[in-house]
């Protein structure tokens, strides 16, 4: 088994169901969008399209390299929700969880979608 396709093949369902949840269910994100970073509608719009545009430009050799850095950089902005999360005792409007996992989320899962869209962005030529 290749497992850099099934890497890529998961990134690309990854990715492209989590930017359909930014449009199909957006009241879920709008608590973690600090209202400094403007309207949170519009935030959240544009990270679900960044989202499934990463499972789109993934899917193709050519731009395989560029979909991953741009996961890169989108997650290291989305680093600012998960800070504002721990901020707000962990809650994100009604759904409150033991800190923890806000912590867990930050510093250990954050860094290893960082690492696997690095990772997939080393993929670039590599036919699927």
């Amino acid at each position: 088994m290749n497992w850099s396709k099934v890497s890529v093949f998961a990134f690309i369902i990854f990715y492209g169901v989590a930017g359909v949840v930014h449009f199909v269910n957006p009241e879920v994100y709008f608590p973690v969008i600090p209202d400094w970073l403007g309207d949170p509608a519009i935030i959240n719009y544009l990270a679900g399209a960044t989202e499934l545009l990463v499972a789109i430009l993934v899917i193709f050799n050519r731009t395989r390299k560029t979909a991953g850095l741009l996961a890169v950089a989108m997650l290291l902005a989305f680093t600012i929700s998960h800070i504002y999360f721990i901020m707000n005792d962990s809650c994100a409007g009604d759904l409150c969880l033991d800190p923890w996992i806000g912590w867990a989320r930050l510093i250990v899962i954050h860094p290893l979608l960082i690492w696997w869209a690095y990772g997939v962005s080393k993929y670039g030529g590599a036919r699927l």
